[in-house]
């Protein structure tokens, strides 16, 4: 099956299904297209609706889940999340994979379709070319057999004509003669040019067109082809994120299997046990003895006139109310004394562990400030030290400060458990967690300076992580005589100097260098009488001038 000898008189036709083969793959390239939309923007409402069922940071929502049921919601809401980003990889996938690749073939496949038919017009009018020659000589020919007829009657007339001269009618033959001439001529050129028609029209039908057709027939089956791949890929992209998302049910699944409800109503009794004993039987009070009535240890009430203790309930400490009694509300005390035996415990070990973070926070930037001020010890252009003195008594009147209220609440929290608040036992405590002698220097500023700003960062210890900004530049070169340039440098990147000290260029910029790097990572430059700072090394590339000895001024 062939187009080229099936449908050899179908051009028109032809250039009217490969039109509407190109308008079917744009049309599967825009379903695709609608589909990663639909995927991009139910991932997107999935995030969103697992974002907004996400507990709340620092609030009491937070504090729910800790009960299995509740973790086992917030696993479902992480999983949903990672749901999400499944279709949007389906999404990334087909547009990549399908949209952005048939799009592309889409054009390559106009231009194909353009250049064939295109070749096939041309073939088309070089046979018609070709027919109006032939009809032309034809025509010729017919014109002039007619004129040699009529050219050999009127010599035939005035031969037979006996008044006619004899000089008349050998003009007449003569013209006869030429007329049969032309028409022999005529038949001949009528004759070659049919010869050649008929080879032409030979090799149209029969070489041009079939080859022409077989290619726009190629063309159109590998159109077929790419669609029906593009419909697998279609599927597959789909079925490559199924095991992810399988593992995404899993998980929820796995979640909803590790609640454990007696776990759960064990954390409700750690949430909220007081630690009380139940109050005893209350002692029957007889009143029809004329006796001043007494009072049983175990009444709900005090004696009023008489001076009696505060009731003991359960043997527990002295002005415990009964759970059903309502209790005093008001400002909560310090110690969380409003606060059953048990819960108050709680409350003084969250209160002691939240100071103890704070301390070792304080730590951190006290560590920090003093390895900044060791840096400006040794490189005094980057800023005073004595600038830093302030801060770091600032932070040792917070420890202690700090230290004092943990003690304190160590008191309360051992007299709670039923210890003593030995002082030489916290003393000894208190040394082990937080005296911490001088931290050590840095040894190598350099080689930390590595962010694009100019800053450094070092590794914090522990929780938290304190960032120190760079202090102000000592700027005591003002008062004394520019420095003599040693050199040019041109700025490979766009430097914003926000710090005192230092002085923003622009990429490309060309300045002169007064002062060479030290091994700090910092290069001293200037761009006018006014304006001179510091600069990143690895922002500009330097070129010294080996022959200037300090005479080389700026100008």
């Amino acid at each position: 099956m062939s187009w080229g000898t099936e449908l050899w008189d179908q051009f028109d036709n032809l250039e009217k299904h490969t039109q509407w083969g190109i308008d079917i793959l744009e049309k599967y390239i825009k379903f695709v297209k609608e589909r990663t939309e639909i995927e991009l923007n139910y991932a997107k409402q999935l995030r969103n609706l697992s974002k907004k069922y996400q507990p709340k940071k620092n609030s009491k929502e937070e504090e729910e889940y800790k009960y299995t049921s509740c973790k086992a919601f917030l696993s479902t809401l992480n999983e949903m999340n990672d749901y999400a980003g499944q279709h949007e990889v389906i999404s990334e996938n087909m547009t990549s994979q399908i949209t952005v690749e048939l799009a592309r073939y889409v054009q390559e496949l106009k231009q194909e379709r353009k250049s064939h038919f295109h070749e096939g017009r041309k073939a088309q009018q070089h046979i018609e070319t070709c027919w109006k020659q032939l009809e032309s000589s034809k025509r010729r020919f017919e014109r002039d057999c007619k004129e040699a007829d009529r050219a050999q009657q009127y010599f035939e007339k005035m031969d037979a004509d006996i008044n006619v001269t004899k000089a008349d009618v050998e003009k007449a033959r003569q013209q006869a003669q030429i007329r049969h001439q032309m028409a022999e001529d005529s038949k001949a050129d009528y004759s070659s040019i049919l010869q050649k028609f008929n080879h032409e029209q030979h090799e149209y039908y029969h070489t041009h067109t079939p080859n022409i057709f077989q290619k726009i027939q190629e063309m159109e089956e590998r159109r077929i082809v790419r669609i029906g791949e593009s419909m697998k890929t279609y599927a597959e992209v789909d079925r490559q994120v199924i095991p992810i998302i399988g593992k995404c049910l899993d998980g929820i699944v796995k979640a909803a299997e590790s609640i454990d409800q007696k776990n759960d109503s064990q954390l409700v009794v750690e949430a909220y046990k007081s630690g009380f004993e139940p109050p005893g039987d209350i002692e029957f009070e007889d009143y029809t003895q004329p006796m001043k009535r007494t009072v049983s240890d175990n009444s709900l009430s005090n004696s009023k006139g008489e001076g009696k203790s505060e009731l003991k309930f359960g043997g527990k400490s002295k002005g415990k109310l009964w759970p059903f009694i309502k209790k005093n509300k008001g400002a909560t005390p310090e110690d969380f004394s409003n606060l059953p035996p048990e819960q108050r415990r709680k409350k003084l070990q969250q209160k002691v562990d939240e100071l103890n973070k704070e301390i070792q926070k304080e730590m951190d930037q006290r560590e920090a400030i003093t390895k900044m001020k060791d840096v400006y010890l040794k490189n005094p252009q980057m800023g005073d030290p004595a600038s830093l003195d302030h801060k770091l008594i600032e932070v040792g009147q917070n420890i202690e400060k700090l230290r004092q209220e943990t003690q304190k609440f160590e008191a309360w929290l051992a007299e709670v458990e039923g210890r003593l608040p030995v002082r030489g036992e916290q003393a000894r405590r208190q040394s082990g967690l937080y005296d911490t002698q001088n931290p050590p220097s840095v040894t190598n500023c350099a080689q930390d300076r590595e962010s694009p700003d100019g800053s450094y960062t070092e590794e914090q210890s522990q929780e938290s992580e304190v960032k120190v900004l760079a202090t102000d530049f000592d700027d005591e070169f003002d008062d004394e005589e520019p420095l003599p340039a040693i050199g040019t440098c041109k700025a490979l990147y766009t430097f914003e100097g926000q710090n005192e000290g230092t002085i923003s260029v622009a990429e490309g910029e060309t300045l002169y260098v007064i002062e060479e790097d030290k091994g700090d990572g910092w290069t001293r430059i200037r761009r006018n009488e006014d304006e001179e700072g510091y600069v990143p090394t690895s922002y500009v590339e330097v070129c010294l001038d080996k022959n200037a000895k300090g005479a080389k001024t700026y100008i």
